[in-house]
Formats: structure tokens, C-alpha cells, sequence
């Protein structure tokens, strides 16, 4: 694929970090620090910040993993823009729009605050188990990763399907 029809998936991109700004500036704005709203028995939204990266990696490292992360990010969404130029399969297309878009958004809290705003919590309350909060780039990294695996695994590969070895 060229670069030119690589820019389709630029709508996607934009429309995960826009998504993600929106709902991250709502709940920085109308929510205070560790309030929760319940929504479901198992769901509530939560005003949380986090300075390290998934489950709370380095959060406590000292401000360094701030530049890290960003710079990580920035490396990453460049190496996936390059592949999703060469890429010809759609599911692998989408799924690196995905995680451009989310990592994208997470570097402009980085940026912007220095910690990435997190709003979803689940959790089961009977066993006391919570997952660690979330936010719509994380999401959108999550179904980007699931895809790859997904087409790893199960996407069809030369020969198969057409009796051939």
C-alpha cells in the first residue's frame, strides 16, 4: 500500500485521539481526583492519573519515565505509520490505526500534564478484584494488540484454503 492510500486510516487515527481528548478533558474538568460514579454493579467512572505506563509501570520512578514513555510512544507510532504503509491486510491496517491513535493520544497528556488521565474502572466487588483504570487510547491499543494476535493466529496464509501444502 502507498503512502497516499496509507492516509485513509489517517480518519481513524484522529478519530481515537480525538475520542480519547474529549472524554479525558470531560472528566478532567467535571470529576475531582479519585471520585466515582457508579454506572453498573461492575463499572464506574473515576478520576484517577497515572505517570508510568500500563498497571502503573514506573509510575513511581521519579519524572524521567514521563520523557521515556513519550519518546516511546513517539517511536512506536512512527514504526507502525511505516508498517501501515506496506500493509495490505485491512484487520492489520486497522489495528495499527488503533494503537497509533492511542498511543497519540496518551503522549498529549504526557505532554500536557505530565501523567495520562484515566476514567473507567471494572472490578468485581464479590471477589474484591479491580481492574486498573483506563481510558479510550488504552482501549484503543487493547483492540489494536487483540487484532494483530487475532490475525497472527487465525488470518489465512498462502496456500491455505486452495489444496496446496
Amino acid at each position: 500500500m502507498s503512502a497516499v492510500l496509507a492516509r485513509r486510516w489517517l480518519g481513524v487515527i484522529l478519530l481515537v485521539i480525538c475520542l480519547d481528548q474529549i472524554t479525558k478533558a470531560y472528566f478532567h474538568t467535571q470529576f475531582q481526583p479519585g471520585e466515582r460514579v457508579n454506572v453498573l454493579p461492575f463499572f464506574d467512572w473515576i478520576l484517577t492519573y497515572n505517570t508510568g505506563a500500563a498497571f502503573s509501570f514506573l509510575a513511581t520512578a521519579g519524572g524521567w519515565q514521563r520523557w521515556f514513555f513519550v519518546a516511546l510512544a513517539i517511536v512506536v507510532s512512527a514504526w507502525c505509520w511505516r508498517w501501515l504503509q506496506r500493509e495490505h491486510d485491512v484487520r492489520i491496517q486497522l489495528a495499527l490505526a488503533l494503537i497509533i491513535g492511542g498511543a497519540l493520544g496518551n503522549v498529549i497528556d504526557r505532554l500536557w500534564l505530565g501523567k495520562v488521565i484515566d476514567f473507567v474502572l471494572v472490578y468485581w466487588a464479590p471477589w474484591n478484584w479491580y481492574y486498573p483504570a483506563f481510558n479510550v487510547a488504552d482501549s484503543a491499543i487493547s483492540i489494536g494488540a487483540v487484532l494483530m494476535l487475532w490475525s497472527a493466529f487465525f488470518a489465512a496464509r498462502p496456500g491455505q484454503g486452495n489444496g496446496q501444502a
